[in-house]
């Protein structure tokens, strides 16, 4: 196991920027991969738009995952109907059997897939509702797992304004499954610190991460801002923890790489964004209405399109990889510091 650092000493993120001549790639004709888990042995995972994932094997081949691909995914024909209909896995997580668990945000349910492909439906509504945006799902030490909803509007598209808070989070533990937490800007990935003491929420549409103290049981509270309330230009969407305390996050439609300090001072790592492109989502966002679909499937850069997530890998856990929404590969690059292994890691 990787050793967890204390949040003392100079802190290996200040100062450094990614060196974009040293970003590699892995992965070939990838559809989607907004998630991506990574294992010891160099294996990865990524979510994929066919309705499964994709896994890529460390000499660099590759297999879909399905019980059936689905091919509505298209971008250069229809980007309306790729990005919001259809079966869109999105964040993964492995149980504690090693299987895959799938938010899929396409299906408005959680879905359970073995490594073989077979699929079942774990979670579609709570509280006799339909559960919504699906949106990412995470387990912890203890074999709890957490579950974000971003909101029940349809398409989420519609949601993507500052005036909108109906994403909560499900925890399901031994005790079944319920809501802990509601009242989130659409709630995007969600992490928990080293000891497992706070629960970090993504507010995409709030452009900024909150986090709540975690009980004994499960239970959320002394919800507070983490860092600064405006994280700057695109929106935050997934985050993750590196072994010194910082946290990364991943700003979609700008293609900012970001990490808040244990301090909460927020650093800007990489910006592969397109200024024309970001400034026409910058001025639509701020009317409080929807943005238009053409406006969203118009940013990017050319890294990986969409930044969405970051996940740590590689055998030191040094190797920081980028999920891209609209992405055909994944890039990767080495941190100066090591990520925080999620449960599954074992090494």
């Amino acid at each position: 196991m990787v050793a967890i650092l204390q949040a003392r000493g100079p802190n290996p993120l200040i100062g450094w920027t990614v060196d974009r001549a040293a970003i590699r790639y892995v992965g070939h004709d990838l559809q989607r991969p907004e998630s991506i888990l990574a294992e010891p042995d160099g294996t990865l995972w990524s979510a994929d738009a066919r309705g499964g994932v994709m896994r890529i094997n460390p000499d660099g081949s590759q297999q879909l995952i399905t019980q059936s691909a689905d091919q509505h995914f298209d971008l250069s024909a229809d980007a309306s109907t790729s990005l919001l209909y259809g079966t869109l896995p999105n964040g993964l997580a492995f149980d504690a059997k090693g299987d895959i668990l799938i938010s899929n945000f396409g299906t408005d349910r959680l879905e359970l897939m073995t490594r073989t492909g077979s699929t079942k439906i774990l979670l579609d509504e709570i509280d006799g509702q339909a559960i919504g945006k699906v949106n990412f799902v995470m387990r912890d030490r203890k074999d709890r797992i957490w579950v974000t909803v971003s909101t029940k509007v349809n398409p989420w598209s519609d949601a993507i304004r500052p005036d909108i808070s109906d994403g909560y989070i499900i925890l399901i533990d031994q005790k079944g499954s319920r809501i802990v937490a509601d009242g989130f800007a659409f709630t995007n990935e969600v992490k928990l610190d080293a000891n497992e003491e706070w629960l970090y929420i993504a507010e995409t549409s709030g452009n900024r991460v909150s986090r709540m103290r975690v009980g004994p049981d499960g239970s959320l509270s002394d919800r507070q801002v983490h860092g600064p309330s405006n994280l700057g230009r695109g929106l935050i969407d997934g985050i993750t923890f590196d072994a010194y305390g910082n946290l990364w996050g991943a700003m979609v439609f700008a293609d900012r790489l970001i990490a808040i300090t244990p301090e909460g001072e927020l650093l800007e790592l990489l910006d592969d964004g397109i200024k024309e492109t970001t400034d026409q989502f910058e001025a639509e966002f701020a009317t409080g209405k929807p943005v238009r679909i053409e406006t969203l499937a118009a940013t990017g850069g050319t890294i990986a399109p969409w930044f969405a997530s970051i996940t740590f890998g590689g055998p030191d856990v040094d190797t920081a990889y980028i999920g891209g929404l609209k992405a055909t590969s994944i890039p990767y690059f080495k941190s100066p510091v090591a990520g925080l292994p999620l449960a599954h890691w074992r090494s």
